[in-house]
């Protein structure tokens, strides 16, 4: 029976043309003379050959090259040595091909829950170890963690089922770093999804002042204001909740102490089961930090605290909740290039393949 991998090289050339990838390869300098290894050989190999099976070696791929349909013989080594810096930048290209390809417009979504907005970008991020030779261009987190890991930072546009943004940075960068880099995309009437890893009051300022909204938590140490009698007062949040008669508060408050971007606090109590899970956690983790949590930070706990730009007139509180849990979208990408492509479990040692590879 033939192997199902065994007509790659045909769904390369059906996605791409074979005149793009051949001119591609020259263009970057991947190809610079004739070669058994053409571009589209190597395309084929790299992406669909290479996760046929879990770490495939190289002397897997030059065997699977002899099988191809019309067949190409060459040796582990000479694919090695066409794994290099221009090989990079070639399937780097063909990458930003692809998504551009990629991109049909087709609706997946809940079109009631986003018709008032352009873009819906959610943002995530997943971290993962890298050989010991890549330590200097993407530097890991050392101690108990390698010293060598990368991030892939992505934001998933909802509306087109599509990458709006990708990017490969070393394991060190903070994703409320990278944030700065992701409100770029804010354009008026887009909406931002993002979890509290990326909670910055500069970066939710940004997107206010594009004109576009943003769904996200609150971080409890964030500053916050009322208005009263034409002046900002400081709001003492766990005690306004513990004011509150409900299991909702919504209300509009100002966010930061030099930007105060206006938002729309939602804040839901959780059931008993969980507040009491939340405080046993919070608990547990000052003792071994060698603290007492304060009471401040038990109340908050039993709270689901949401900020947003997206007005009542827009959004109900339940739309809220469920809008936030649409987040798990990019987590089910990430889940699936761990799981189907082995992402974190590269068979390479070195730069330049471990780069072809990712």
């Amino acid at each position: 029976m033939a192997e199902p991998w065994l007509g790659i090289v045909e769904k390369v050339t059906e996605f791409f043309a074979t005149a793009q990838i051949e001119a591609c390869a020259r263009r970057t300098g991947f190809v610079r003379r004739t070669s058994k290894i053409t571009g589209k050989v190597f395309l084929a190999l790299v992406t669909l050959g290479a996760w046929s099976t879990p770490k495939t070696p190289l002397a897997q791929l030059a065997a699977k090259g002899a099988q191809f349909p019309t067949p190409v013989d060459f040796s582990p080594e000479a694919l090695h040595q066409r794994m290099t810096r221009r090989a990079v930048v070639f399937l780097r290209e063909l990458l930003q091909r692809a998504f551009a390809k990629l991109h049909t417009g087709d609706t997946v979504c809940d079109t009631e829950l986003f018709a008032p907005f352009t873009a819906v970008h959610i943002a995530d991020s997943t971290g993962f170890e890298l050989p010991q030779s890549l330590k200097e261009l993407f530097p890991g987190s050392g101690g108990g963690a390698s010293v060598a890991g990368a991030k892939l930072q992505l934001v998933w546009e909802y509306l087109s089922h599509s990458f709006a943004h990708l990017a490969l940075v070393p394991g060190t960068t903070p994703d409320n770093k990278y944030i700065d880099t992701v409100v770029q995309l804010a354009q008026r009437g887009a909406l931002f999804l993002f979890d509290l890893g990326y909670f910055k009051v500069q970066a939710l300022a940004v997107i206010a002042q594009a004109d576009a909204y943003f769904l996200t938590r609150l971080n409890h140490q964030a500053a916050l204001y009322d208005a009263v009698g034409g002046r900002l007062q400081r709001v003492e949040l766990a005690q306004r909740l513990q004011a509150t008669p409900g299991p909702l508060l919504e209300t509009i408050l100002y966010l930061g102490t030099r930007h105060h971007v206006a938002v729309r606090l939602i804040a839901v109590r959780m059931p008993e089961a969980i507040v009491n899970e939340r405080r046993r956690n919070a608990r547990q983790a000052a003792r071994k930090r060698g603290y007492t949590p304060s009471q401040v930070h038990l109340t908050l706990v039993a709270w689901n605290l949401f900020i947003t730009k997206v007005p009542g007139t827009v959004w109900t509180p339940p739309s809220v909740w469920k809008a936030y849990s649409l987040r798990w979208q990019a987590e089910l990408v990430f889940k699936s290039w761990k799981s189907d492509l082995h992402l974190a479990t590269l068979p390479t040692k070195t730069q330049e393949p471990t780069l072809c590879s990712l």
